[in-house]
C-alpha cells in the first residue's frame, strides 16, 4: 500500500530559505511565524511509524502540493500539516484530498476551519450548552468598545492561531481599558480577530482524544502544573512556557499525567471534552484544553485536531506523554490514528500487521 504524509517543515533560518508564508505582514520575520509547522525529527518518526503499512511518499503541503498529491497516487494521507496562511489553512490539505478523491486521516476541512477559528468554535460550544467562557470577537478597531460588556479580568489571543502564538502574560487585562490596548496591539501584529474571553481561575488540563463516535475515547489527563513556571509567572501555557522556559530544568515536570484529580473531576473533565469534540465533527484523533472556573466546572478553551506529536519526551508535546501514560509508544500512536482512520472509512479492521491488499 502506497501511504501519503503531509506535513510542513519549520525553516532553519525564517526570511531566507522560508516557504512563501507571510503571515504577519508587519512583523515576516517574527520568532514564533513558523512555530506551528514540524520539525524534522517529528516528521522523521511519524514516517517510520507509516512504514509497517507500505510505501511512504512525503508530501510537504507548500508549492505545488495538489498536482504532487495526484501525482502520488496514494491508497491513505496521513494529514499532519498545518497549511500555509490564513483563517482556512488548516483545512487546505483535506480538501484538496476530499476534492482528488483521497482518503485522509484526522478532521475533515469543515472541521479544522472551525477549530482554528476560537470564536467560531465557541458560537457552536455556547450554542450547544457545552462550557465555554464568555468571549467577544474583535475585527477591527472600531469593535474594541465591545470589551465592556465581558467581566473581568480577560483574556486576548489572536483568533485563529495556534501553539500558543500571540498568547503571553501581556495579555492578560484587568480593566476594559488594558484590554483594548492589547487589542489593538495584537490586531496590528497578527492581522486578523482578536478573541477576548474572560480568564478562569482554575486548574487547567489538556485532554488527548483517539477515535470516532461511541468509541471515542480519553487518554490519562494531563494537568498542567503552573506551580513549576518561573515566579510572578501567570498561570498559562503560552508561548513562553511552551517555547522559551522550555529549556529550563524546572519545568521537567510541568505535564502532570495521569492528573492527581478525583474521579468525579477528571469524569466531568472528560465528558466535557467528549462533548466538544463530537459537537465540532472531530474525526480519528483530537486534543481538547479545559480549564476550570471559580466553581470547579469544566470549560473549554479550544481544540486542535492536529495536535502537536513531538516524539522527544523532553519537548513535552501532550498528546505523546498522555499516550505513553496508556502504554503507547510514539510508532503505536500513529499507527492506532491509521487503524481507527481505517475503519471509519472502510468499517473494517485492521487484523494483519499491514495493510497490503486492503484497499483492493
Amino acid at each position: 500500500m502506497r501511504i501519503g504524509l503531509a506535513y510542513n517543515q519549520r525553516p532553519d533560518l525564517i526570511g531566507e530559505s522560508s516557504p512563501p508564508r507571510l503571515r504577519h505582514p508587519a512583523e515576516p520575520t517574527a520568532p514564533d511565524a513558523y512555530v506551528e509547522w514540524d520539525d524534522p525529527e517529528t516528521i522523521a518518526s511519524v514516517e517510520d511509524a507509516l512504514r509497517l503499512f507500505g510505501d511512504v511518499i512525503r508530501l510537504e503541503a507548500v508549492g505545488d502540493f495538489p498536482s504532487r498529491l495526484r501525482a502520488a497516487r496514494v491508497d491513505l494521507l496521513f494529514n499532519m500539516a498545518e497549511g500555509r496562511s490564513g483563517p482556512n489553512r488548516e483545512a487546505q490539505v483535506p480538501a484538496i484530498a476530499e476534492f482528488l478523491g483521497i482518503p485522509c486521516t484526522a478532521s475533515d476541512s469543515l472541521t479544522l476551519a472551525l477549530t482554528l477559528h476560537k470564536g467560531r468554535a465557541k458560537e457552536i460550544l455556547a450554542f450547544r450548552g457545552i462550557p465555554t467562557a464568555p468571549f467577544v470577537i474583535i475585527a477591527s478597531d472600531t469593535e474594541v468598545e465591545s470589551l465592556d460588556r465581558l467581566p473581568y479580568p480577560v483574556f486576548l489571543k489572536p483568533v485563529w492561531e495556534g501553539s500558543s502564538k500571540g498568547v503571553s502574560a501581556a495579555s492578560y487585562a484587568e480593566t476594559p481599558a488594558a484590554a483594548r490596548e492589547r487589542a489593538r496591539q495584537l490586531l496590528t501584529t497578527y492581522a486578523e480577530p482578536v478573541l477576548a474571553e474572560a480568564f478562569l481561575p482554575g486548574e487547567e488540563f489538556t485532554v488527548a482524544i483517539l477515535g470516532n463516535g461511541a468509541d471515542a475515547a480519553c487518554l490519562p489527563l494531563i494537568r498542567y502544573r503552573f506551580d513549576v513556571l518561573p515566579d510572578g509567572a501567570l498561570p498559562i501555557m503560552g508561548y513562553e512556557a511552551k517555547w522559551v522556559w522550555d529549556t529550563d530544568e524546572r519545568l521537567t515536570n510541568i505535564l502532570e499525567c495521569p492528573a492527581s484529580v478525583t474521579a468525579d473531576v477528571a469524569r466531568r473533565i472528560e465528558d466535557t471534552a467528549l462533548a466538544a469534540y463530537h459537537a465540532l465533527g472531530c474525526r480519528d484523533w483530537a486534543r481538547v484544553d479545559v480549564r476550570l472556573d471559580a466553581d470547579g466546572v469544566p470549560n473549554i478553551l479550544e481544540l486542535n485536531p492536529l495536535p502537536g506529536i513531538i516524539p522527544d519526551p523532553a519537548q513535552h508535546s501532550c498528546f505523546p506523554a498522555a499516550a505513553a501514560a496508556a502504554g503507547i509508544s510514539h510508532p503505536e500512536l500513529i499507527q492506532s490514528v491509521v487503524r481507527i482512520a481505517w475503519k471509519r472509512l472502510t468499517g473494517r479492521e485492521l487484523a494483519a500487521p499491514t495493510l497490503a491488499g486492503a484497499a483492493a
